[in-house]
């Protein structure tokens, strides 16, 4: 039998396959001109970082956030959560007073474990210290909570004995359902400085995925979504379909292919919702660079609020 840590890499590495069959058979991304300028109407996405997505220009903007974010992962403090298991996660602080967001971020594969470091390093360093920039938390100063799960944020069957990546199955997953306790304590610990109408939640490949499973969970409660290259879940899209969302996917991912994310699009756009979806040509699995560098990115979040 698989330990739930070998389980849950998998999750993460998988690239084709059984693993990804349905999603590869399902939307056709040849769209109609009718539906091209439905697609259009819905999609009111902030103007995008000048230059071609693997262009000189626009990579450099890659590049100068790994410099100026340099060291920020040392001003989130550690701390664990005890329930019917035990969730590490980092919490960061900031300096303003008043009602202030919270920025949630869920880490992919390569954070996975327990050792309450891997969430916030290697490709996760995009997702949890963008919000963290001096700039930024001049304009927008906000909590960030970082949980760590050693077991996927959606619902997994993890006892399967045969070899493979995890069957997904419906419902909230465990590390979803433990990232709300500890939301939820973190907001009783600070219940007169954050605001509760401000509550985001991002995260990348498989906690891209918990983004669609955590938001499906618990509707009417975050006030946006931003899921980066989200793997298979049972989610379709349609959980929460008031909650603003803004996708990202590169057209040349290898690991999850980009499918995924423009048949959630389709269905929620088919089911009243509005989502933005942003897709890069050119682009491998690690799209979280450009999305997490998109200059108007942070503006858009932090100008959502819960009704």
């Amino acid at each position: 039998m698989m330990t739930r840590r070998e389980a849950v890499r998998l999750l993460g590495s998988a690239s084709a396959g059984a693993w990804f069959a349905a999603a590869q058979i399902g939307l056709n991304f040849s769209i109609a001109p009718k539906a091209l300028a439905a697609a259009a109407k819905d999609n009111s996405t902030p103007p995008l970082a000048p230059g071609t997505p693997l262009s000189p220009q626009r990579t450099a903007l890659i590049e100068a956030f790994k410099k100026q974010s340099e060291g920020l992962e040392k001003r989130f403090e550690a701390r664990t959560h005890k329930s019917d298991w035990t969730m590490p996660y980092r919490l960061f602080r900031p300096e303003a007073t008043g009602k202030l967001p919270l920025v949630v971020y869920l880490h992919g594969s390569g954070g996975t474990g327990d050792d309450n470091e891997k969430q916030l390093g290697l490709g996760n360093i995009f997702g949890t210290r963008v919000w963290l920039l001096s700039e930024n938390q001049k304009k927008f100063p906000c909590y960030v909570l970082a949980p760590q799960t050693d077991r996927g944020w959606a619902r997994y069957d993890l006892a399967q004995q045969n070899e493979g990546p995890a069957k997904v199955l419906p419902g909230l997953g465990d590390g979803s359902r433990l990232a709300l306790e500890i939301i939820d304590a973190v907001r009783r610990e600070f219940t007169q400085s954050i605001d509760e109408r401000r509550i985001y939640v991002t995260g990348q490949s498989m906690g891209g995925a918990g983004v669609w499973n955590i938001i499906a969970g618990r509707p009417r409660f975050f006030a946006t979504a931003v899921p980066c290259c989200g793997s298979v879940s049972t989610e379709d899209g349609t959980g929460a379909i008031d909650t603003p969302v803004w996708a990202f996917h590169g057209d040349s991912d290898k690991t999850v292919p980009v499918s995924v994310s423009r048949d959630r699009i389709a269905v929620r756009r088919k089911a009243g919702g509005h989502p933005l979806y942003t897709e890069y040509a050119g682009v491998d699995h690690n799209v979280w660079q450009w999305a997490y560098t998109e200059p108007e990115l942070v503006k858009w979040v932090f100008a959502q609020r819960r009704g």
